[in-house]
């Protein structure tokens, strides 16, 4: 990923990366109370890199991330991105590093989206109201 990154269109999300990467994390780390990284993920189409924020929760060493897209029926752009390569780059406060990113596995993942749940509760009502199983991502440093 060597070219300055796309990021999201949606201009509120657009905004919160911005200050995030200007500022090193100071302002945008935290997000209505929930942490927040930013993932940079290769475009599965173009080739190009996408970044975006996501609320974040740990297992040990590993950061977890959920791909709700509100609980709309389809995953978000960034999920099929990182299915199609999962090497990412992820930035956590001012700490910005290479990893790979993989959906939790189905033995694991009830686990993980407790984690997840517990720290953002919406996530409940995502799950709700998605016709789908909404992924839980493991994202580990490589």
């Amino acid at each position: 990923m060597s070219s300055e990154p796309l990021d999201s269109p949606t201009g509120w999300v657009a905004d919160h990366v911005r200050k995030y990467v200007e500022t090193d994390g100071a302002r945008g780390h935290v997000f209505h109370g929930a942490p927040t990284l930013l993932i940079t993920t290769t475009g599965r189409r173009s080739g190009l890199p996408r970044r975006t924020a996501l609320i974040y929760g740990r297992d040990d060493e590993r950061y977890l991330v959920v791909a709700s897209n509100g609980g709309a029926d389809d995953h978000p752009l960034w999920f099929h991105n990182l299915l199609a390569q999962p090497r990412v780059r992820i930035q956590v406060g001012a700490d910005v590093f290479d990893a790979v990113a993989r959906p939790a596995t189905g033995d694991e993942r009830p686990r993980l989206w407790e984690i997840m749940a517990e720290l953002w509760p919406n996530y409940t009502g995502y799950q709700r109201k998605a016709a789908r199983e909404i992924p839980v991502v493991v994202i580990e440093r490589s």
